[in-house]
């Protein structure tokens, strides 16, 4: 058995080696070889550091040989008894990137740079930069970066619409910390279509990439970028055959509003969708099923004002055909705010042609964390909620809210889940937009007096705004 499973796999690795130098006699660099000689050297390796605040282990008032030590002791869950101080640990992580600009622009993944304190890019000749964070997208998980450098190398971009299934792909990054690593295989599938992921149309290869890949290039043969690897499919955490890459043109176009704005525009809306099954499709009269099903239309939303309904099943949106409903998130997000828009619906038996206006779909400090639940973090690193009357009443106070989550420079400064804001610098918060408001209008490097109720009592607690990042 074990004869023959090695005679397959030198089969397949065999047929393979041939197609790939097939494939590269027609394109120029002629093998994989001559590619990573040449566009290696923009290929980056990205670490970061995240300071988190964990409480030193013990605390408790008593001596461990006292009787009631082991009593008190089960009360508190391990490291967090009362009066046990507060330490800053490192969390390190790492990923990959390229360069697009000689002055330094580089592109990766928002999952590697999101929420963290300091991002440093390393080059193939060993020079090291502390990166700036420009802005990141986590509806694509597309982020751009910068460092204080000048005549770089740079990759060069790719059109993903002339991939072919079965064509020959290189990927470059640093699986595991391994810096610079070259995997090949070839393209898989295109417009793959993620559970999680309504924006992207991603490009599936059979690719070896693992953590640390993330952010990293998948190179045509001809040396040019056509994506940006991103996920992996795999029900053991490690690389299991199945990868998939953004393609460029989508990453492209998120980075340069990020370069231009800091943050991402895209048209909305406001309809909850699902897929157009053949029973669907036969029930509702449709030739074959396609077409994005209206599950809800938002009230007040872009969608409403523009007529469409509830069982309306969207075949075009501006001339273009909607085949599954993955496809009308992406074109609508593509589309430009404000934009008046046909849209050919089946309604009843029938065609019917609407005239839509887009919205402007809400920011994208928006993340899921779990089935159901959004937190929306401000600028400083907190996800805040407001209390409802029957809370503040039980807390004998009349505005405030609640943190939810603290991150980035709001876990530096010691605020704590749990806590009720009361007030930034002595103006008393009542909403969320108005802590907003007032947290953005403080400096980069400047410090807000944070109000906070605590318990029973009150303290001030100064947060610094490090300014760097997107959060």
């Amino acid at each position: 058995m074990k004869h023959f499973i090695l005679e397959s796999v030198f089969g397949v690795a065999l047929l393979f080696s041939v197609a790939l130098f097939s494939s590269s006699a027609q394109a120029t660099p002629v093998n994989v070889a001559d590619l990573v000689e040449k566009h290696g050297p923009a290929v980056v390796n990205i670490s970061t550091t995240k300071i988190i605040q964990q409480r030193a282990p013990g605390g408790l008032p008593l001596p461990e040989d006292d009787d009631m030590y082991e009593f008190f002791r089960h009360f508190f869950p391990p490291g967090m008894a009362p009066g046990a101080p507060m330490r800053e640990i490192p969390a390190r992580g790492a990923g990959s990137g390229f360069i697009v600009s000689g002055d330094g622009y580089i592109l990766t993944n928002a999952h590697v740079v999101r929420g963290v304190d300091e991002v440093t890019v390393k080059l193939i000749d060993k020079r090291k930069f502390t990166a700036k964070v420009v802005g990141y997208d986590t509806r694509t998980d597309i982020a751009v970066i910068k460092i204080n450098a000048g005549n770089l190398p740079t990759v060069t971009i790719g059109d993903p619409a002339k991939l072919r299934v079965g064509e020959a792909v290189v990927a470059i990054g640093s699986p595991f910390g391994f810096e610079n690593s070259v995997t090949s295989g070839i393209v898989s599938a295109k417009g793959r279509a993620l559970p999680t992921e309504s924006y992207v149309p991603f490009i599936q290869t059979d690719v070896a990439v693992n953590p640390g890949n993330s952010g990293g290039p998948l190179f045509n043969l001809r040396g040019e970028v056509v994506g940006i690897n991103s996920q992996i499919y795999s029900r053991s955490g490690g690389y299991q055959g199945l990868s998939f890459a953004i393609p460029i043109d989508v990453a492209m176009e998120v980075a340069n509003q990020l370069k231009a704005s800091g943050k991402v525009s895209r048209g909305w809306l406001g309809v909850a969708i699902q897929e157009v099954s053949s029973d669907l499709a036969e029930s509702f009269g449709l030739d074959r099923p396609r077409g994005a099903l209206i599950a809800d239309v938002q009230e007040g939303s872009p969608a409403a004002k523009g007529g469409l309904q509830a069982s309306d099943v969207v075949l075009k949106f501006d001339g273009r055909p909607i085949e599954s409903s993955g496809d009308l998130p992406r074109i609508v997000g593509s589309t430009k705010p404000g934009t008046k828009v046909p849209v050919q619906v089946w309604r009843k038996g029938g065609l019917k042609e609407l005239t839509v206006v887009t919205g402007e779909m809400p920011a994208d400090d928006k993340l899921a964390f779990g089935p159901g639940e959004q937190k929306s973090y401000s600028r400083g690193g907190l996800a805040l909620s407001e209390l409802t009357a029957e809370q503040r009443k039980q807390l004998k106070i009349n505005s405030g809210l609640l943190v939810e989550e603290a991150m980035g420079d709001a876990l530096r400064a010691g605020i704590r889940v749990g806590d009720i804001i009361l007030a930034v610098n002595n103006t008393e918060v009542r909403t969320v937009e108005q802590f907003r408001k007032l947290i953005n209008a403080v400096p980069a490097g400047k410090s807000a007096a944070i109000l906070v109720r605590r318990g029973d009592s009150s303290l001030y607690i100064p947060l610094k705004i490090s300014g760097n990042g997107s959060e």
